[in-house]
């Protein structure tokens, strides 16, 4: 679970940068606004993405239908994360509500839900496969 949820940091991270390097402008465009919304935004979705995928691992055997029920909460909750951040630190509710709806537009929040459901399924596989870290030939138990 826990490098699923690194991957899907690191894939939001590079993801929302190639959005901003293409468009030539800001994932929040908000001249006066700051970071913490971003921040926020990330941290929950971050939060959210973690204890979604944990609920779906539990099970003997997962399924990989859950990918896409993670990765919907997790844009999902960063959205919200994003206009409770905005609507907090400016103030106003229209202004969040207009980063809100520049984030689904601007291609953010779709590449926040790409980036959870390969990260989810990612973990998903791993569970399924019961991989490990890997190991010299030493470390092995089977006796040869």
């Amino acid at each position: 679970m826990a490098l699923a949820t690194i991957g899907f940091f690191a894939l939001a991270v590079f993801g929302l940068g190639a959005v901003s390097i293409v468009t030539d402008r800001d994932i929040i465009a908000v001249p006066g606004l700051g970071q913490v919304p971003g921040v926020v935004g990330m941290i929950v979705a971050l939060l959210v993405f973690a204890m979604s995928l944990r609920g779906a691992l539990r099970r003997t055997r997962p399924s990989f239908v859950s990918a896409p029920a993670v990765a919907l909460a997790t844009a999902l909750a960063h959205l919200a994360a994003v206009w409770a951040g905005v609507a907090v630190a400016g103030g106003d509710l229209i202004v969040a509500t207009v980063v809100a709806g520049d984030l689904v537009r601007g291609g953010a929040s779709a590449v926040l839900l790409l980036a959870a459901a390969i990260a989810a399924w990612s973990g998903v596989a791993l569970r399924r496969t019961r991989a490990e870290r890997p190991r010299w030939p030493w470390e092995r138990d089977d006796e040869e």
